[in-house]
């Protein structure tokens, strides 16, 4: 592998964000070991961290993320096995990271401004919320090499209904930010080289509420989708009533009666 002068992954925090970076633009920001290994770190990393309450996923150069590194993925065709280890531990690792990522429980916004294809278009949909440039554009090309984005499905599935999921599988076209936005893929498009002030943006509003009542409710969200109606409805009346015992929930309510602003200690 070649030796990269710069870290694949940069971060910076401020005002509670952490702004996460893919930074091999030269390699169109695919999801190579090394990239799979940090971001899983820094997804660690951050949410072990007290003082951030959201996080902003960008991307250095014209590519958010061109999906797996193929060319890293085919070296292992020499392999004995023709590869099947390989590609089985790679796509447990991905996985892992965008696990990581939806279960993380500090928000996670991507900030696109470039193309995301494949397990980059699974990046985005991994994340919480999404902003997307007018030159942004989605794709899951897999069918065009004979290999069908699969774990790439699984995030799609999740976000889209199932006819535009499938509609992104099944063709592998290019998707504009404003079709992304219909689809329901991202949240937001604004204009060229917005994107990043954008998710910042809507990061800060999210790191003004009570962190614990950010895990609560993001991780509760998650559950709830994969249970029946009443099964649902039980499950988020008893995950209101320990919500309503908590000290922030307290702080907050006599905050509003009091017409004060609510003082946050994430208990």
């Amino acid at each position: 592998m070649p030796v990269q002068s710069e870290p694949c992954l940069l971060r910076s925090d401020a005002g509670g964000i952490a702004t996460l970076t893919l930074n091999p633009p030269q390699a169109r920001n695919a999801l190579s070991e090394t990239l799979i290994a940090a971001l899983t770190q820094a997804m660690a990393d951050v949410a072990a961290d007290k003082g951030i309450r959201a996080v902003v996923l960008a991307a250095n150069g014209p590519v958010f993320c061109a999906g797996h590194d193929l060319k890293e993925m085919t070296a292992h065709r020499a392999d004995g096995d023709r590869g099947r280890a390989y590609f089985s531990a790679i796509m447990g690792r991905c996985a892992t990271m965008m696990k990581a990522i939806a279960r993380s429980p500090k928000p996670v916004i991507a900030a696109v401004d470039g193309t995301a294809t494949a397990a980059g278009a699974q990046l985005v949909a991994s994340c919480d919320l999404a902003v997307a440039s007018v030159h942004a554009r989605f794709c899951t090309p897999g069918v065009h090499i004979g290999l069908f984005c699969s774990t790439p499905m699984v995030a799609l599935s999740r976000n889209l209904a199932p006819k535009h999921a499938l509609e992104m599988l099944l063709l592998g076209e290019m998707v504009t930010a404003e079709n992304a936005w219909r689809m329901g893929l991202i949240n937001d498009v604004v204009d060229p080289g917005e994107a990043l002030a954008r998710a910042r943006a809507m990061a800060a509003i999210i790191a003004s509420k009570s962190p614990l009542t950010l895990k609560i409710g993001k991780e509760a969200f998650h559950r709830q989708r994969e249970m029946t109606l009443d099964e649902a409805y039980d499950f988020a009346a008893g995950v209101m009533v320990e919500n309503m015992l908590a000290r922030d929930a307290e702080e907050g309510i006599g905050a509003l009666i009091d017409k004060r602003s609510p003082e946050w200690r994430g208990e």
